[in-house]
């Protein structure tokens, strides 16, 4: 994370286990699982669980969890990564709730077909979880690939989503 000494973090427990979001003054930066793979170290970060756009993100995320909301306008920086991991973190926002996009056609739409493992690596590193929907991405077969916050959670969302 950019200049990780003005982020502050909460905590959300969810139904699908603890969570951490963390921002800086006016954008959601990290929504990870507690645990999950390449999550950031966050002690240094400070908690501030009235921040504003923390506060906005808990309450959209919880009520998705409670099948009342289906997008999010919490508003983020993807800018930690690389311009190709922000173009892959990107395209993830079009994909809509309930439906799914595999890893194959997401490199077909940032204009890099052949870079489908490529595109697999930058999904792993989403910074924003759920928010950023990598969840939401499939093998081209339709196989349930992985999820840094687990295959399980992965399944569980997409359930929730098929739901609403």
């Amino acid at each position: 994370m950019k200049n990780s000494s003005t982020i502050v973090r909460c905590a959300l427990a969810t139904p699908l286990g603890p969570m951490t979001l963390a921002a800086h003054d006016n954008a959601l930066v990290w929504v990870g699982f507690d645990g999950q793979k390449h999550a950031p170290d966050t002690c240094a970060w400070a908690f501030a669980a009235d921040h504003a756009v923390l506060s906005q993100a808990c309450e959209q995320l919880q009520q998705y969890f409670a099948s009342e909301r289906t997008d999010f306008d919490v508003p983020l920086d993807l800018s930690s990564g690389t311009a190709f991991q922000q173009s892959v973190w990107r395209s993830l926002l079009a994909i809509a709730s309930g439906t799914t996009c595999s890893y194959a056609t997401i490199s077909q739409q940032i204009g890099k077909p052949k870079a489908v493992r490529a595109v697999g690596g930058a999904i792993g590193r989403n910074p924003i979880s759920i928010i950023v929907p990598c969840h939401r991405v499939v093998g081209s077969n339709g196989a349930l690939t992985g999820y840094a916050g687990g295959v399980d959670r992965k399944i569980a969302l997409l359930q929730l989503e098929s739901s609403v």
